[in-house]
């Protein structure tokens, strides 16, 4: 028994080359499949998840909240109340809401809503949705009307279901007070 030959270094070397290239196509293909999952924002459409969401929520951050009874924020944070959510409203002019203490900020929230509900301009929802993520919320729901594609992907990107332009008032009413 000799020591080592030439052909067993060029073997070991073989080896070697061929772990390398596996694990250069592995790491590779989950690069790849890490920045498809980011581009990929897609928000909730079905009634399914829909219910699912309204289902599970007991708080909700209504950005948007107004002391005006004619504003649909209060018309939806009314029935969101009557339907025994925990309700912060978040608007930084009032000092209460429907009864509730208003918030000028998520940031000021007490405890992390499961629902951040959006009543402002698509031109805010950007920011809105970056505070969402950092308030640690599950869902950032755009009210009907509201739309925003950069939001969507920011929200998604902070690991947040997103719901847009549609009413939570309407789909609580059709999906779970009727069921």
């Amino acid at each position: 028994m000799g020591g080592v030959t030439f052909g067993d270094i060029l073997f070991i070397a073989f080896v070697c080359g061929v772990i390398y290239v596996i694990m250069f196509f592995v790491h590779r293909a989950q690069r790849i499949e890490a920045r498809r999952q980011e581009s990929v924002a897609v928000p909730v459409t079905d009634d399914e998840g829909l219910r699912e969401i309204l289902v599970q929520t007991s708080s909700i951050a209504i950005v948007g909240a107004s002391n005006n009874p004619d504003r649909p924020s209060q018309q939806v944070m009314t029935y969101l109340l009557e339907a025994g959510y925990k309700i912060y409203p978040v608007a930084p002019t009032a000092d209460t809401i429907l009864g509730q203490p208003a918030y000028a900020s998520l940031a000021d929230l007490p405890e992390p809503p499961d629902v951040v509900e959006v009543f402002s301009h698509p031109e805010a929802v950007p920011e809105i949705a970056r505070e969402a993520a950092a308030s640690k919320a599950t869902v950032l729901w755009l009210q009907e009307g509201v739309k925003s594609d950069e939001g969507l992907r920011i929200a998604c990107a902070g690991g947040l279901k997103v719901v847009m332009d549609r009413c939570m008032k309407k789909d609580h009413q059709r999906l779970v007070k009727e069921h």
